[in-house]
């Protein structure tokens, strides 16, 4: 099943994923805002910028237009940061055909209006085919062919299967799910609890610490979750618990070393420019800490760390709180 694939995004997943979908054979093209970037892409056949060492097959399409990539395309992959997924949305609209399907991949939550990109979509528009992309994956292993389990999901569940049928490789597998706001919330709230494991570190505390955070972090996680809507098990899943453990633990993780850099006391400002991409969860943090108050829902781990983005405890101030609550039952949280 051959399809054309517009790729909206160079960074590394979207980098990853042109390299991933050539090699299944699709007509693939990758545009970025980023003009010089799209010429080095082409010069190198390589990404050196955020994916290095990984070259695009000769089948990898560079185009210097959204109206370029996007023409005749079946699907329109969106691999743009998630702040700026309303921005890339709104430019390529104009370009979308009849039946052109949306697949998202950003992992976040708007700042401004709380929404996730699905909503977003929605939005923008209507009920065009949207689905959203997410789990464990690290783009210098996908681009690199290693074995990778993700989660498709929308609430068109034939539409779910295709977008299965076209990524799935015998190194990529993908799952199919119903549960979109819950796929989504996974992806960028895990975010959050990765800065608190690289703050946790970075301060040089131990294995116990880590495993700690990544626990309530993801029933913090899932409480508000099914608040808005989502389905639990949704998060003890690829898009949940499984990207919370990668994105803890893995030093590929952007979030968990900006985190890092933070324990070890640099300014969360320049610890997220000194990791040279788009740390997700700085800007996600804001957003989980408004919903969470907005829908009455307990985060304290989320509420600590966004205290030491904001500069106004330290982190080992944060520990000190988490540490100190008031104590309780475990099956409180599991009720």
């Amino acid at each position: 099943m051959k399809q054309k694939i517009a790729i909206i995004g160079a960074g590394s997943w979207g980098t990853a994923l042109a390299v991933s979908l050539s090699g299944k054979g699709h007509e693939v093209s990758i545009w970025d805002v980023d003009e010089d970037l799209l010429r080095l892409l082409e010069r190198d056949r390589e990404n050196k910028r955020y994916l290095p060492e990984v070259f695009f097959p000769g089948s990898v399409r560079i185009a210097y237009t959204r109206k370029e990539a996007l023409y005749g395309a079946d699907i329109a992959l969106f691999a743009a940061p998630a702040q700026h997924f309303r921005s890339a949305l709104e430019e390529a609209k104009p370009y979308f055909s009849r039946d052109q399907v949306i697949v998202n991949v950003a992992k976040g939550i708007e700042r401004e209006s709380l929404l996730t990109m699905s909503r977003i979509a929605s939005e923008l528009c209507g009920e065009r085919a949207y689905a959203v992309l997410s789990g464990p994956s690290h783009a210098e292993e996908v681009g690199r062919n290693m074995p990778t389990t993700l989660a498709v999901a929308s609430e068109n569940a034939e539409l779910a299967e295709y977008v299965q049928d076209v990524f799935m490789t015998n190194r990529l597998r993908v799952y199919a799910n119903s549960d979109v706001i819950g796929v989504e919330l996974g992806g960028a709230l895990k975010n959050v609890i990765a800065l608190g494991a690289g703050i946790s570190d970075g301060m040089g505390f131990g294995d116990n610490a880590k495993a700690a955070m990544m626990t309530r972090g993801i029933l913090e996680i899932s409480r508000l979750g099914e608040k808005l809507g989502a389905k639990r098990e949704t998060f003890f899943g690829l898009s949940g618990i499984g990207d919370l453990i990668v994105t803890c633990t893995s030093r590929h993780s952007r979030n968990r070393r900006c985190g890092v850099l933070i324990g070890k006391g640099v300014e969360p400002a320049a610890a997220a420019e000194k990791v040279g991409m788009v740390v997700e969860g700085v800007y996600t943090a804001e957003a989980a800490q408004l919903l969470a108050r907005k829908a009455g829902v307990e985060m304290p781990v989320t509420e600590q760390v966004c205290r030491v983005l904001r500069g106004e405890v330290s982190a080992k101030e944060a520990v000190t709180a988490l540490m100190t609550r008031q104590k309780r039952h475990e099956a409180e949280d599991l009720e």
